[in-house]
């Protein structure tokens, strides 16, 4: 990496704050990396020098107390998962429709150095927008050009159906990776279900998630289509203890007894893959984890005219500051056998905290990295609204499965949702200073 480069980096408005990125803008600027200039002068360090650049100008951009550097791209495990969940998302689910694999590594291959210059906060590829001349179609869109990259990650998955027989990898296929069942309520979509694969781009600005998206499928354009995708906003979990609780469009807090990444263990246990979990081809898939994506449809107007009383027996949770039944505060302790002065259960057998919770539930635990959406009407006079759920875990088979069974067979909240979308990804573990997402795919 060219002196000139680093200190592009490091001296580009946050100083010592960008050395969390180092490794990634050192793999991007080499000669083949994804900052290399083509053919433009001086691209690499004016497009780091940019990215970390005050983050003002756009709602949502910066952390209280001026810019942050952005989110590490490599690493042990990939970003995304239990990065401090950001306030805006944009997930795509993807079918790959060319038969030739060479053509599906080399779309990896790009994906990766695409993805890793967006997070940096640079166009897609070297002078994208305009460095390409006013006769060449621009290899960016544009739409994020002047803006910081505001948090932004980038998290791949593979779902089952892209481990058949078209690209020989089978026997790379993980033994958890396997289609989700049915589940009594259900009222599925399959054009917002399954897909090959996936892509999350979560960032703290709506315009960076979405030219994030919008690049990738553009450089996939022959050799993989859009399935379905999902905007969403308002983050309904806390992926760090630094994070207050969100509220959901129900207006509970959402996710208090989440996994935290402060919670290194529980991690270890609930989400990251051990090798040991898969010791054979699928081995590749240590230190990565699996995705859970589940559109669920809120009927908000028939909620909106329910007492508040009845609202806090559904969710088992005081309304105002998320305490349980009984309890004062939100932090503090469930107890599922206390009793009001006349003798009756505080917390409802059918509440949704109770069923969901890891007591009642053998231990089980998922990391919850969910987000509101409002996707118009359904011409019926009623918002399209509700919770497109993402969770993160070790093994969907043992840990989902159970857990939405229970919901599904006795929790009162179904009364006001439905499940309309669903699909299990692999997402793979993070990429190291040599390797890309075509390679780690296909070994």
């Amino acid at each position: 990496m060219s002196g000139s480069t680093r200190r592009a980096v490091l001296t580009s408005g946050v100083g010592a704050a960008f050395a969390g990125a180092a490794a990634s803008v050192a793999y991007a600027a080499r000669p083949d990396g994804p900052l290399a200039a083509s053919g433009a002068g001086g691209v690499a360090e004016a497009e780091v020098g940019r990215a970390g650049g005050a983050q003002v100008g756009r709602a949502g951009g910066a952390p209280a107390g001026g810019p942050s550097a952005p989110v590490p791209f490599r690493g042990r495990h990939q970003a995304g998962v239990i990065t401090p969940a950001q306030d805006r998302l944009h997930f795509v689910a993807l079918d790959v429709i060319t038969e030739d694999p060479e053509e599906l590594r080399q779309l990896l291959t790009t994906w990766t150095r695409a993805a890793e210059r967006m997070t940096l906060g640079a166009e897609a590829a070297p002078g994208g927008v305009v460095g390409g001349g006013p006769w060449e179609v621009p290899q960016d869109t544009g739409e994020a050009f002047d803006l910081p990259p505001a948090n932004l990650t980038i998290t791949i998955g593979y779902g089952p159906t892209l481990f058949d027989d078209r690209f020989s990898l089978a026997p790379r296929r993980p033994a958890a990776l396997q289609e989700l069942p049915g589940f009594v309520g259900d009222d599925l979509d399959p054009a917002r279900s399954g897909g090959d694969i996936c892509l999350q781009a979560c960032a703290d600005d709506p315009q960076v998630a979405v030219h994030a998206i919008r690049n990738l499928v553009r450089l996939g354009f022959g050799v993989v289509s859009v399935r379905w995708s999902q905007l969403g906003f308002g983050r309904t979990s806390s992926t760090s203890s630094a994070q207050m609780t969100p509220r959901n469009l129900f207006g509970f807090k959402d996710g208090t007894a989440n996994i935290l990444a402060e919670d290194t263990e529980a991690l270890e246990r609930h989400v990251w893959v051990a090798p040991e979990d898969d010791p054979n081809a699928a081995g590749w898939l240590a230190g990565g984890s699996y995705v859970v994506a589940r559109r669920i449809r809120m009927h908000i107007e028939v909620w909106d005219r329910t007492p508040l009383a009845e609202q806090e027996q559904i969710f088992g949770r005081d309304k105002k500051v998320g305490a349980p039944l009984g309890k004062h505060f939100e932090r503090d302790a469930l107890d599922f056998d206390a009793v009001d002065e006349a003798g009756e259960r505080r917390m409802p057998l059918t509440s949704h905290v109770r069923l969901a919770h890891e007591s009642q539930l053998g231990g089980i635990r998922i990391l919850r990295r969910g987000y509101n959406f409002i996707d118009g009407s359904d011409g019926q006079g009623h918002l399209d609204a509700g919770l497109f759920f993402l969770a993160f875990m070790r093994d969907p088979g043992a840990q989902f499965v159970p857990m939405q069974r229970a919901l599904a067979r006795a929790d009162v909240l179904n009364e006001y949702i439905e499940h309309t979308g669903s699909a299990v990804f692999a997402c793979p573990p993070g990429l190291n200073a040599e390797s890309d997402w075509g390679r780690q795919l296909f070994g």
